[in-house]
């Protein structure tokens, strides 16, 4: 068990519903408990007994962890709930500081902040009313634990920085949902098939050779499938800071989602410079992964070099992760101050390196937006597909852009706008 403050186990009668409260909130922060579960661990704590901390804790642990990594959320998610009752007090320090990145005001341990989402559930800062008690001199808190949570569809298009704190963690958990699923792709190399359409010669000849030259059943093959790599550029700097970290927790989701048909996923972040954060989004946890993200990264709320960025993605990157028809998703508001042709040749290279070329960017939020930046009009010309990049729907919108080829998004009237 963690080393935390002295614990004093309550005496209530209602033990059962304390202990299923405590599961409803281990399941919202992605634990897989059920009823089932629930009754289990209310029986063991019955044999078990309820007089030592200790092994009350490692009664729970052994009916509701299975997996390594949900130990760190049950640690947290216990020792919140059943430490004192100004617990709520203490989440809501968590969950004071606006999304601002990966590097905020104040730091939380892993998982303290999705334990604090999952014990308050979107609800509001509670006004503590304070009662302090004659034969004690301790201050009771009464707290109302009714749950609440904002319509998600409301949500969907909801801009992520007209978000509250509450609304934002709800719109977290929606986006830990989301997937995005790519078709194969078919492959030069051939397999056997029944069915196939080709005609496997090589296989044809060599059963031919068993019987003696005569040819009895014609071999078939069909192309193999494959799936392609996906590419995550997100831009880090200060007037994207806003939607990185969230648009880092889609991806975070995406690396980690299971049958989505990516062969990999790889992520960097740039401002100043380019950083790989690949091997941080792996982690399971996602609080545990933006937090080694963020420690990684230095430039974060910093300018923008967009055409430095790229260029050393093509000299140092492409190559390792561009391979299998990759599809990059290009995150960025295009505010560049550099040079507008370097910045076009090195869109020009990373588009032909790609299968795809898809820019999500969030201004295009805005009704009367036009290409009158520099860095706009000269990226706008190498991407495939035009997108924005604000609401948890633009993002659900992914899923079209990259199954259909054809698709452009607002790239086609973007592009007539500058023509004219």
């Amino acid at each position: 068990m963690p080393e935390y403050l002295p614990l004093e186990l309550p005496d209530n009668p209602r033990l059962a519903g304390n202990i299923t409260h405590f599961a409803r909130a281990l399941r919202r922060a992605g634990l897989p408990i059920g009823p089932g579960r629930v009754i289990d661990a209310i029986r063991a704590v019955e044999a078990a007994g309820f007089t030592d901390r200790r092994d009350f804790y490692w009664t729970l642990h052994a009916c509701f962890v299975n997996r390594p990594e949900h130990r760190l959320v049950f640690g947290q998610i216990f020792r919140l709930y059943w430490r004192d009752p100004r617990y709520l007090e203490q989440m809501m320090s968590y969950m004071i500081p606006a999304i601002r990145g990966v590097q905020e005001e104040r730091r939380a341990q892993s998982a303290e902040k999705r334990a604090a989402e999952a014990l308050l559930d979107g609800a509001e800062a509670p006004d503590f009313g304070e009662d302090t008690s004659e034969e004690t001199g301790e201050t009771e808190i009464e707290i109302d634990a009714s749950l609440t949570m904002s319509s998600e569809e409301r949500l969907r298009s909801l801009d992520f920085e007209q978000m509250s704190t509450a609304e934002m963690a709800q719109a977290k958990r929606m986006l830990a949902r989301l997937s995005l699923p790519v078709p194969p792709i078919l492959s030069r190399r051939s397999q056997a098939s029944l069915r196939g359409r080709g005609i496997d010669t090589a296989r044809t000849l060599r059963g031919a050779m068993r019987q003696g030259g005569e040819l009895y059943r014609i071999a078939r093959k069909t192309p193999r499938q494959r799936w392609p790599n996906l590419v995550v550029l997100c831009d880090i700097s200060g007037s994207m800071s806003q939607y990185s970290r969230v648009v880092l927790h889609f991806v975070h989701a995406v690396a980690n989602a299971k049958g989505a048909g990516w062969a990999k996923v790889h992520a960097f972040t740039f401002g100043t410079q380019l950083t790989n954060i690949t091997r941080h989004l792996r982690q399971r946890d996602v609080d545990a992964a933006l937090a080694a993200a963020g420690a990684e990264t230095k430039d974060w709320e910093g300018g923008t070099r967009i055409g430095d960025c790229l260029d050393a993605y093509n000299k140092t990157w492409s190559r390792r992760v561009m391979g299998q028809g990759a599809v990059v998703l290009l995150i960025t508001d295009g505010l560049d101050r550099d040079d507008p042709e370097a910045l076009a040749r090195q869109m020009e290279r990373l588009q032909l390196s790609a299968r795809r070329v898809i820019w999500l960017n969030p201004l295009l939020r805005w009704e009367g937006f036009a290409p009158k930046a520099q860095g706009i009009r000269a990226m706008l010309p190498f991407v495939d597909s035009f997108r924005a990049g604000h609401s948890i729907a633009s993002l659900e919108g992914l899923a079209a852009a990259i199954s259909r080829p054809d698709d452009v998004g607002e790239k086609a009237r973007l592009m007539q706008g500058m023509s004219d």
